[in-house]
C-alpha cells in the first residue's frame, strides 16, 4: 500500500507527543457505582436482531463488535469512528504499533503525516482472522445495515478515516442501499442531538453532545432497523442498573455497574437489543446519566420494542491504564500489547458485552420491579 514518508522525524514527534498525552492526562478521580447493583434480568430477546452503535472510541468498538460477532449483528452505527482492526496495520517500529496507529491514521492522519487506514488491507486481515476462527464469518457482513457519520468540523476523527469504513463494507459486498454516510452536518467531535441544552453544533468539548437540530439516535436506529414508529412522547419503561462485573474479567477495565433501557412491553413480549457504546470521557464517572438517559435512543426504543444496552467503562489510572475511559481499539486490555486480542471474539471487552447479550436472550424470568438509577 502506498504511504506518505513512513513517519518522518516531525511526524514521530507528534505521535509520541500524542501517546504521552494519552498516558499523562486524566479526567479526575473515578467514581464507582453503588456496590449493590442487581443482576441483569433475562428478557428472552431475539439476538438475531441485534444492532450496535457508538461515538468515537465507542464507534471503533461498535465497528469491531459488528465484525467479530457478525453472526448476530444486523446493523452498525459508527459516529466519528473507523474501520475494523484500524490500529492493527501496518506496524510502526520502534513504537508499540497499535497505539501509534490508533493515535495517528485512525484519528487525524493528515495532522500526523500519515495516510488513512487502508480498507483493502483491513478487509484482507478480517478474512484471515475469520479463517483462523478468531471472528465470525465475514460473509455475514454483506447483510448488515451501516450508518456512518462524520462531522464537517470534526478534527479529532476526520472524514478520511470514516470513509474507510464505507470502503470496507463495499469490499464485503454490502449493497449500496445498506450504506448511509452523513457528512454534511457542521458538527465537531460529538454525538448530534436537537437538544438546546447540549453544546454548540461545531464544538468539540465535554460531554461531547452537539445541538445541530438533528435527532441522530433516531436516525441511526431508523437506518439499522428500517421503518420505525415515532419516538415515544413519554417513556413506558425503566432504566435499570445492573452488575456488569458479573460478565467481565479484571483486564476488561469495565465499571462495576452498567445500564439498560427496557420498554414496558419487553417484560412480557419478545424484543430486540441495541448496544450503545459511549465515547471517551462519556461514562457515568465523567458525565453521569447524560449518555444512557439523554442521548435519544430510549425514546425511539420505547415505541419499537428495543432494549438499549449501555455497557460502561470508567477511567483507570493503574493497569490496565485507561485514564480517559476509552473503549479498547489498540490493545490496552491485553497482557502483551504487541499481540493483542481486542479485535477478536475473545477480546476482554468484546466477550463481556456478548455475555450480556446472551444473558438478555435467556428465558424470561418474572421481574417484580425495575431498579431505577
Amino acid at each position: 500500500m502506498n504511504r506518505l514518508n513512513p513517519l518522518n522525524s516531525l511526524s514521530r514527534c507528534k505521535i509520541v507527543g500524542l501517546a504521552l498525552l494519552l498516558v499523562n492526562v486524566g479526567v479526575g478521580a473515578a467514581t464507582r457505582a453503588p456496590a449493590a447493583a442487581p443482576a441483569l434480568p433475562r428478557y428472552q430477546v431475539d439476538l438475531s436482531q441485534t444492532t450496535v452503535s457508538g461515538l468515537s472510541s465507542g464507534a471503533f468498538m461498535a465497528s469491531q463488535f459488528a465484525v467479530a460477532y457478525s453472526g448476530i449483528v444486523r446493523g452498525v452505527g459508527i459516529i466519528a469512528g473507523g474501520p475494523f482492526y484500524c490500529s492493527g496495520a501496518p506496524g510502526v517500529a520502534p513504537f508499540i504499533p497499535y497505539l501509534v496507529n490508533a493515535l495517528s491514521e485512525c484519528m487525524n492522519p493528515s495532522a500526523a503525516g500519515v495516510e488513512p487506514p487502508d480498507a483493502m488491507v483491513l478487509w484482507q486481515r478480517a478474512g484471515e482472522f475469520a479463517k483462523a476462527g478468531l471472528i465470525d464469518d465475514v460473509d455475514n457482513l454483506k447483510r448488515q445495515q451501516v450508518y456512518l457519520f462524520s462531522g464537517s468540523n470534526d478534527a479529532t476523527v476526520t472524514a478520511p478515516v470514516v470513509d474507510q469504513v464505507f470502503s470496507f463494507y463495499q469490499l464485503a459486498g454490502a449493497p449500496a442501499a445498506s450504506l448511509m454516510l452523513v457528512d454534511n452536518v457542521a458538527s465537531g467531535h460529538g454525538m448530534v442531538t436537537d437538544n438546546p441544552a447540549d453544546g454548540p453544533c461545531t464544538a468539540t468539548q465535554p460531554p461531547f453532545f452537539n445541538n445541530c437540530g438533528l435527532k441522530q439516535a433516531q436516525q441511526v436506529l431508523q437506518h439499522l432497523y428500517g421503518p420505525l414508529k415515532a419516538p415515544a412522547p413519554k417513556l413506558s419503561g425503566k432504566i435499570i442498573r445492573f452488575n456488569q462485573r458479573a460478565f467481565t474479567e479484571p483486564l476488561a477495565a469495565m465499571s462495576e455497574s452498567a445500564y439498560a433501557y427496557v420498554p414496558a412491553a419487553c417484560t412480557s413480549s419478545s424484543c430486540r437489543v441495541h448496544v450503545a457504546f459511549h465515547g471517551c470521557r462519556q461514562g457515568v464517572a465523567a458525565i453521569g446519566d447524560h449518555f444512557y438517559a439523554r442521548a435519544g435512543y430510549n425514546e425511539v426504543a420505547d415505541s419499537n420494542n428495543i432494549i438499549v444496552l449501555y455497557p460502561q467503562l470508567e477511567p483507570s489510572f493503574l493497569y490496565p491504564y485507561n485514564p480517559k475511559g476509552c473503549w479498547d481499539f489498540w490493545g490496552y486490555t491485553s497482557v502483551d500489547p504487541l499481540t493483542p486480542t481486542f479485535y477478536t471474539r475473545n477480546g476482554p471487552q468484546m466477550l463481556a458485552v456478548h455475555k450480556m447479550l446472551q444473558r438478555l436472550a435467556q428465558t424470561r424470568q418474572i421481574v417484580a420491579a425495575h431498579t431505577k438509577h
